[in-house]
């Protein structure tokens, strides 16, 4: 990451931890992550790269939107979209702001569709790669125990 461009997500990211004093916000993590410890939403930010400040929106995302768990795994795509969605938003009402804030514009990063949908995509293979039956390669189903279940090779074991 340049020195401009880390000076830049700096600024911002001090901006959004003045903006939301209820979250924690912790650097130097091994990776970007959201967790809620006991009430209060901790965000860990990852080490500097491209698109560090839209990943840190992300991660706040989540923490707005009050993200804890998920059951089933279809509900982390769920959580995941809403997450970057949630980030979106927040952007664009930064970016609202900046009509009237002098120096805001400087250090807001851009929205990049095709980074986040790369980013979804690791998630929905992630759930394609877990959901195959091993036996036979057919798309299984998973109940609310987490447990998945593979309509053709059960059918053969049930019968």
């Amino acid at each position: 990451m340049e020195d401009e461009e880390l000076a830049k997500t700096e600024k911002f990211i001090k901006r959004l931890k003045a903006d939301y004093p209820e979250i924690k916000f912790r650097n130097k993590a091994k990776r970007f992550s959201y967790q809620l410890r006991g009430a209060v939403p901790v965000i860990f930010l990852g080490e500097p790269q491209p698109n560090f400040a839209l990943l840190t929106l992300h991660e706040l995302g989540h923490a707005l939107c009050k993200h804890k768990d998920y059951k089933v795994d279809v509900e982390r795509i769920k959580i995941e979209s809403a997450a970057w969605e949630r980030a979106k938003t927040v952007l664009l009402e930064y970016h609202k702001k900046a009509q009237t804030e002098t120096g805001l514009a400087t250090i807001l990063p851009e929205w990049d569709e095709d980074f986040v949908q790369d980013k979804m995509d690791t998630y929905r293979d992630w759930l394609h790669a877990r959901s195959r039956c091993k036996k036979c390669g057919l798309t299984r189903y998973q109940t609310d125990d987490g447990k998945y279940h593979c309509p053709r090779c059960e059918a053969f074991t049930l019968a």
